[in-house]
């Protein structure tokens, strides 16, 4: 009996731990004087400056406490599901108990501006006017297409803040500041980005790029130099199951790394969309045939890099430099690098944006007050433990205000010699062009999926063929056909199938595309394997 008494309390510790821990978190929310609840794909690093810096500050403002209750669903993609599922219940309750009125189909239509039935108008209408909400204040991280597709659908609204702040939105993107003065204002776009919504329905709160991060002993190992320093360098044979991905299905910033691929060879084509979308494909079918694997999560690639279970992986600038920044030796060398591709990557806002219906709408319209102020943009930039700066961890991203990129500040800063403002090596020398993919983004991403992930071993098994024979011309021209794929059908049956209000068109275009190219790319295996 005694022998099983210390079994007896180790079951009941694993049992009741969770439990124990939850009531210690609700016990913080229970004695703060106020609560802000906020979702966020940010991770755990940044969710802890700011939330500590923002009780802070709130407290010496207002002398109360705040609870900050941060939610995480996973990436921006998952978040948008989640929030898009809670607006849905709600706005179904507003419709039936609070307008009396009976629920039809149509009305699920009502965060869709293009719904055209009377119904669905109706819905939209009452629900522009309603403050349904989701239980969630602030939607904070992600890329500014999210944000957009959330403003769109009535989800994200005005919170006052750039209205209340003309000293730093006040002058459009074209009106620089005079020879040798610092702009303070923040441009409403940088490279073709946008970073700020004129409706103030979101704002950007640092900025990101899209690079290649690598690990330079899994280099040394392989002899792969020099490192990685262009998308296309991730095409080449010497990466074969060695790259890390992840599905642009299920990652916003992953997809948008994927557009400034296509973007980039669309440029360099001289702006022929069809020929640079055509290029663009094939460059990511090769860079795919590389992958280890692909995962769900744009986080874990830099880990998976560190670790060295894959040698280079594609990720937004800001994972891979913490992650860096993170196995730093104490001679300040690292064996995890990050590296934006010169001319192949935007600079956009990383944002944040008021919910409609918000619980605590004066809280959190104080929270991206925070955000943008001097004091919340030094947590971005600045190294641990300098003045003003984050207090365990340093974060390693870019601020959005200009001031934060002064000489003055560098001593303290990161990473002193980068200024996304600024033309050359370290700055802006991208420029997006909405025109060429913004109307495809989804079907980048979808193409993706279907032509290189879900048949990916079949892929994989081809590349390999290929590269044993040499590349053969036959054997590589079945390997790199996209006809299926090409701008024509993407901007054409594939882009209707997606938008179709039949759920069921595009799932029979994904099941055709993924046999298509699993036919495909056995044939381009079997005629590498015989040399032709």
């Amino acid at each position: 009996m005694k022998g099983l008494l210390p079994f007896a309390a180790l079951l009941a510790l694993l049992l009741l731990g969770p439990i124990l821990l939850h009531r210690h978190a609700d016990h913080s929310a229970d004695r703060a004087d106020d609560t802000l609840v906020i979702i966020t794909p940010h991770n755990e690093a940044t969710r802890y400056e700011f939330g500590r810096a923002f009780q802070e500050a709130h407290f010496e403002k207002t002398g109360r406490t705040v609870f900050v209750d941060w939610r995480t669903a996973g990436g921006t993609s998952e978040i948008a599901r989640y929030i898009g599922a809670q607006y849905l219940g709600s706005f179904r309750d507003y419709w039936t108990r609070a307008l009396h009125r009976d629920w039809t189909p149509e009305c699920a239509s009502f965060d869709d501006p293009k719904a055209a039935t009377p119904a669905a108008v109706a819905a939209r209408k009452a629900f522009l006017a309603s403050n349904a909400g989701c239980g969630v204040d602030l939607f904070f991280g992600g890329g500014s297409f999210d944000y957009i597709q959330m403003a769109t659908a009535g989800r994200l609204v005005d919170s006052g803040v750039i209205a209340a702040h003309p000293e730093l939105f006040a002058l459009p993107a074209a009106s620089p500041a005079p020879a040798g003065i610092m702009n303070t204002h923040i441009p409403q776009t940088l490279g073709g980005e946008p970073l700020w919504d004129p409706k103030g329905c979101w704002i950007g709160a640092c900025l990101g790029a899209f690079g290649i991060c690598y690990n330079t002993d899994s280099l040394a190992r392989l002899g792969i130099a020099p490192p990685p320093a262009q998308w296309a360098d991730l095409a080449s044979p010497r990466y074969a199951n060695e790259l890390a991905l992840a599905d642009p299905t299920q990652s916003g910033s992953v997809a948008k790394a994927f557009e400034m691929i296509m973007q980039q060879q669309i440029a360099e084509a001289g702006g022929n969309v069809p020929q640079g979308w055509l290029r663009g494909m094939q460059l990511i079918q090769r860079i795919s045939a590389n992958a280890r694997y692909f995962t769900d999560n744009a986080t874990e690639i830099p880990y998976s890099v560190e670790a060295g279970d894959a040698a280079a992986g594609m990720c937004i600038d800001f994972y891979g430099r913490f992650e860096s920044e993170a196995v730093r030796r104490l001679d300040g060398t690292s064996r995890m690098m990050y590296e934006t591709p010169r001319g192949g990557s935007s600079t956009g806002a990383d944002s944040i944006g008021l919910f409609r219906g918000a619980p605590h709408q004066a809280l959190a319209r104080e929270f991206i007050e925070f955000v943008i102020s001097q004091q919340g943009q030094n947590l971005w930039c600045f190294r641990a433990g300098t003045p003003g700066g984050p207090e365990k961890y340093t974060l390693r991203r870019l601020p959005i205000r200009p001031n934060l990129y002064a000489p003055q500040w560098r001593p303290y800063e990161a990473d002193p010699d980068v200024d996304p403002y600024a033309p050359g090596p370290s700055g802006a020398d991208f420029v997006y062009q909405p025109r060429w993919t913004a109307s495809l983004y989804g079907v980048i991403s979808f193409a993706i999926r279907t032509a290189y992930i879900d048949p990916h071993d079949e892929l994989k098994q081809a590349w390999e063929a290929l590269n044993q024979a040499g590349f053969p011309p036959r054997a590589t021209a079945a390997f790199c056909d996209m006809s299926a794929i090409d701008y024509a059908h993407a901007s054409g049956p594939i882009r209707d199938a997606l938008r179709s209000s039949n759920k069921l068109d595009s799932v029979i275009m994904a099941r055709e595309l993924d046999e298509h190219f699993r036919q495909q790319y056995a044939k381009a295996g079997s005629l590498a394997r015989r040399g032709l």
